[in-house]
């Protein structure tokens, strides 16, 4: 009797990496699964096809989604994984429907099987899990695998009497992250950004949810998230916008064991925990030191947090208000919270709540530091803070065009932006003040420091400014000339960007001309040039070519080609080479910054996710 066939479609394949040196390609087969095992095929017009692979059904350990947001180079671009033997085939479909289809259908006839425990939820590739880091391939999968919907749960330590939540009674909301097609009767669509009540949260994948007509249907986890789950900033524990090294000086200056804070990661959205201790080390040494815990993410109910194991919660103050009784796997419980102190730099505060006009008679002129793009750069002093004066050519713009464009750049505000103090309009010429961040603009420092770096030096550039990009993008604001020349470098080699926003208002030899408008030819894609259509995604074009800058130690991109050239070289579809010193994970993602259409680029949100996995922060 033949075996029954259950689906079949075309799908693409992943070559699997046996060594670390092994090419990765991607391959359109036809697939076949039936009672037996899954076939693949190579089809050929005309021609009878060539069975290409045949894994036996008894022999698969484990089928999942993979949860990943790296660049997929096929056409199709949703993936999931078939785990057998040793073995990992990576495939992946056109659409999610399709994608959730194959794994329900392999899933339920695995499920009798010798199946995993654990699996890895990301793809391995360059050597490594990008997961969980760990560079063996056949290592343990560092994520609970739940293959016929079920879980067993960990209990949890005893914990104290917590503080009520706003109602026993109150419904649980969710919001949409993306949206979902109903793939059986039983689901029901999501809508990214609406809000659903949860009427079932007991199965650990899929929960009952009831949208705003009253439609009731079950929807993926993965797919939603609780409202206000991580509306944390009220709480005193919280340090917005602090760095791991300020936290470190702040705890260890406290000297008390169990001093902790909780501040931003470098991922966006993603927070760390920082606690100090006096315990001994592994070298029996009483040292004090801080340990810094990333809070981490499950699928395994929902979303839910952990720390240093298992121990899960549905909310972040829940977590901190469990380990301040519970060690449970930490150096030490949660003892004596830590705030910044808000008086630490008055001047700082002080500069940011003047009005945005600067009175000339407050200035102080010093050195000059060099030419920038749009006039002389002056070291100076603004009632005693040292900061960079920025001059800007007589008759380069109306007074009106500068004042609005300087009211919109002082509304921004972010750590890795270069702050604009204000503006001297009765000054000849006209003047911006900024912050003075020392070792002065990246190409330069890249060039000066050229042969020194590490590869977490360079990474940590670009994710600098990827922070700074995504905030920008999230305003809602365009900087139009993002390069390494508009950025600027701290004593503590922390990288800002600068100069956002000045393209549309001042001119410059550097910038073609067309029907009005500026641009920096080589850091622009074909949209600007050709019609110049400026938009984030042009800034995300222009990141990939910061990007190269940084790991080619500040060499000038198409550096021995006129404009010309290069705008042939981009209609060709030829784009900047790999640089010596970059990864081919950080090349991918310059080239997916390079694609010749707006929308098949990624967003800064995606890109600054992407760079903080591949630090492994």
């Amino acid at each position: 009797m033949y075996p029954r066939v259950i689906l079949k479609g075309t799908l693409f394949k992943k070559s699997q990496q046996k060594r670390r040196t092994s090419p990765c390609n991607y391959k359109e087969r036809y697939f076949v699964l039936n009672t037996q095992d899954l076939t693949y095929s190579e089809r050929r017009p005309g021609k009878k096809p060539i069975q290409k692979g045949c894994i036996e059904l008894c022999r698969i350990k484990c089928v999942e989604i993979v949860r990943s947001d790296v660049p997929i180079p096929c056409e199709f671009k949703y993936p999931f994984q078939v785990v057998y033997d040793s073995y990992y085939l990576y495939i992946f479909a056109p659409d999610n429907d399709s994608r959730l289809k194959w794994v329900r259908a392999l899933k339920e006839e695995t499920k009798h099987n010798s199946l995993s425990l654990t699996y890895h939820p990301d793809f391995w590739g360059d050597g490594r899990w990008r997961c969980c880091g760990q560079a063996e391939k056949l290592a343990p999968g560092c994520s609970e695998y739940y293959p016929t919907g079920t879980a067993s749960k960990k209990p949890l330590p005893p914990t104290p009497e917590t503080q009520p939540r706003l109602s026993s009674s109150e419904q649980k909301i969710v919001v949409a992250l993306k949206n979902f097609s109903s793939v059986e009767e039983t689901d029901i669509p999501l809508h990214k950004g609406e809000e659903y009540v949860v009427i079932d949260s007991s199965e650990p994948n899929w929960w009952t949810v009831r949208d705003k007509d009253g439609n009731v249907g079950m929807v993926p986890c993965m797919y939603i998230t609780e409202k206000l789950l991580n509306n944390i900033e009220k709480y005193e524990w919280y340090n917005k916008d602090i760095t791991r090294t300020e936290a470190e000086e702040l705890l260890m200056n406290e000297n008390k064991e169990g001093a902790f804070m909780v501040r931003d990661s470098r991922q966006a959205g993603v927070y760390t925990v920082s606690v100090f201790t006096k315990a001994p080390g592994s070298n029996g040494e009483k040292n004090p030191r801080v340990k810094h815990y990333k809070i981490r993410e499950t699928m395994s109910e929902g979303i839910q947090f952990y720390l240093a194991e298992k121990y899960l919660f549905s909310t972040i103050p829940e977590l901190i208000n469990y380990h301040q009784y519970n060690a449970a796997g930490l150096i030490t419980r949660l003892r004596h919270c830590v705030s910044r102190d808000t008086g630490n730099s008055p001047r700082t505060k002080e500069i940011a709540s003047e009005k945005w006009e600067v009175d000339p008679e407050d200035l102080t002129f010093g050195e000059e530091l060099g030419c920038g793009q749009f006039g002389v750069v002056l070291e100076g002093y603004w009632r005693g803070n040292k900061v960079a004066i920025k001059t800007v050519r007589k008759d380069s713009m109306s007074d009106e065009d500068f004042k609005e464009e300087a009211k919109i750049m002082m509304k921004l505000a972010h750590p890795k932006l270069v702050k604009l103090y204000g503006v001297c309009m009765q000054h000849s010429p006209i003047c911006l003040i900024f912050e003075f961040l020392e070792n002065g603009c990246l190409m330069d420092f890249l060039r000066a420091k050229k042969g020194s770096f590490k590869q977490e030096d360079l990474l940590g550039m670009c994710l600098d400014v990827s922070e700074a990009m995504a905030y920008l993008e999230s305003s809602n604001f365009i900087h139009r000339d993002l390069a390494a020349r508009n950025c600027l470098v701290s004593e503590k080699y922390e990288v800002k960007v600068s100069d956002f926003g000045m393209t549309r208002i001042v001119l410059d030899d550097l910038y073609i001309s067309s029907e009005g408008s500026k641009f920096a030819m080589k850091w622009s894609p074909p949209e600007v040039i050709n019609y110049t259509r400026f938009s984030s995604k042009s800034d995300v074009w222009s990141f990939g070519v910061l990007m190269w800058e940084v790991y080619s130690e500040g060499r000038l991109p198409y550096e021995y080609r006129s404009n010309s050239e290069v705008i042939a070289s981009l209609n060709a579809g030829d784009r900047l080479l790999q640089p010596r010193l970059c990864p081919e994970t950080v090349y991918q993602l310059m080239q997916w910054c390079w694609k010749e259409k707006p929308e098949d680029r990624p967003s800064f949100a995606l890109l600054l996710h992407q760079l903080a996995s591949l630090a492994d922060l």
